[in-house]
């Protein structure tokens, strides 16, 4: 809890993120579920991942320039109005007599858009509010806060959209976004650090690039999580796995269950600062949750289902974790806006091309082929990972020169300010 006590604009964008999070899974929920219901097809449900690649990709890369270049509350409450609005926009489709499907795509698209060029503001922001041997805690915590949010918000939505219908998981999303920019607005200017406050440009971006590309240690975590994501991740297919097992009752506690694993990791999360092999224990953790959704995917009971998705859960976080602790100990604070935008790709670009994978091999051979054979492909393939990343696998955050230069640099700022 350092990171709490120490700072108020910490725990202002500790809340912010709370409340836009739970709202956020609420449509993160009601949307496939309303395409389900329009068209009947799990590819088209997968097809949402298709839609917001391309926008992720591009405005991940150029949001990490704009968080170096610009003010980063700015970019964050302005983002946050961006989606908004798009939450206003479900709610009116969802209110027609007849709601239309593109729509759907069309926001999902925008939003993809706008969170990608949030994310690598929020990344960069709180380190720059947080003392450099609070990151570890400070991790965790903003991991509690996403789980606390993926998992009442999955679970409520179930409720919400069987017994109110849609249009109030949309509302709810609404009101949610107002709430959190009221917190938002309260923290102090951001503005970018003096070497790096140049015009977002593309040679900025490419100066980002270069950096993570003579980092192989960063370099292996955006490989594994990628391989992680894009193989195993189940949700595109949850409604159709709800369907099979004869428990559609369960589909909003499948889309908690996977944060529930993870919320309990985090509430436990004090032992993450007596680890020091960060990338090993990424690579472990992700091949658990390879393994764990296979295991979910083989299953028969809905209870058993449930329990493996937690587990899987669990494991990513442990991944998250650990990755994010890398990230924010070793990159310079000129940097990380940049470098915030690359791993943005590495934990989104990951999920979208899942959904896709997913959605589209169940329609072809079967829900739980699909399942199945991700989470067996992702385990598989981080063991050849963890051969080929030898950098990764020897990472220790007490010796990395990277991070004891960071740390000896932030150590100097604070005996400065002092």
């Amino acid at each position: 809890m350092a990171p709490w006590k120490a700072s108020a604009d910490f725990r202002r964008l500790w809340k912010s993120g709370l409340i836009s999070n739970f709202g956020s899974f609420l449509t993160f929920v009601a949307l496939p579920v309303q395409l389900k219901d329009l068209t009947g097809s799990a590819a088209a449900v997968g097809a949402i991942g298709a839609v917001e690649l391309l926008p992720l990709i591009v405005c991940g890369l150029y949001g990490g320039a704009l968080a170096d270049a610009l003010d980063k509350r700015k970019l964050i409450v302005r983002t946050e109005t961006g989606q908004g609005l798009l939450s206003a926009a479900l709610l009116l489709n969802a209110l027609l007599p007849h709601p239309a499907v593109w729509p759907l795509y069309v926001v999902a698209a925008l939003s993809s858009a706008l969170v990608s060029v949030q994310r690598p503001a929020l990344d960069s922001l709180w380190p720059r509010i947080v003392a450099h041997t609070d990151m570890p805690a400070a991790a965790s915590l903003n991991s509690l806060r996403w789980t606390v949010g993926a998992v009442a918000g999955p679970a409520l939505a179930g409720v919400v959209v069987a017994c109110a219908g849609l249009g109030w998981a949309y509302a709810a999303d609404l009101l949610t976004f107002v709430v959190s920019l009221a917190y938002i607005v309260r923290i102090a200017p951001c503005p970018a650090s003096l070497a790096a406050a140049s015009k977002p440009s593309l040679k900025a971006i490419l100066e980002g690039a270069r950096y993570a590309w003579s980092r192989k240690e960063l370099l292996g975590t955006y490989v594994v999580d990628l391989a992680a994501m894009s193989l195993a991740m189940p949700l595109a297919v949850l409604p159709f796995l709800a369907d099979e097992l004869h428990a559609d009752w369960s589909l909003g506690l499948m889309y908690a269950a996977v944060p529930a694993g993870s919320l309990l990791v985090g509430l436990t999360g004090g032992w993450v600062s007596r680890v020091h092999r960060h990338g090993l224990t990424v690579v472990l953790a992700a091949t658990g949750w390879g393994l764990a959704v296979a295991a979910a995917g083989a299953c028969r009971n809905v209870w058993l289902v449930l329990v493996l998705l937690a587990v899987g859960g669990g494991f990513d976080m442990v991944s998250g974790i650990f990755r994010a602790a890398m990230w924010n100990q070793t990159i310079p604070d000129e940097l990380r806006g940049r470098l915030a935008g690359i791993e943005l790709l590495s934990y989104s670009v990951g999920p979208q091309l899942g959904q896709v994978r997913a959605g589209g091999l169940a329609a072809a051979a079967g829900v739980r082929f699909s399942v199945v054979s991700g989470g067996l492909a992702c385990a598989g393939a981080l063991g050849l990972l963890a051969l080929c990343l030898p950098r990764l696998m020897a990472y220790d955050a007490r010796t990395d020169e990277h991070a004891v230069r960071m740390r000896e640099h932030r150590a100097a700022v604070t005996r400065t300010a002092g």
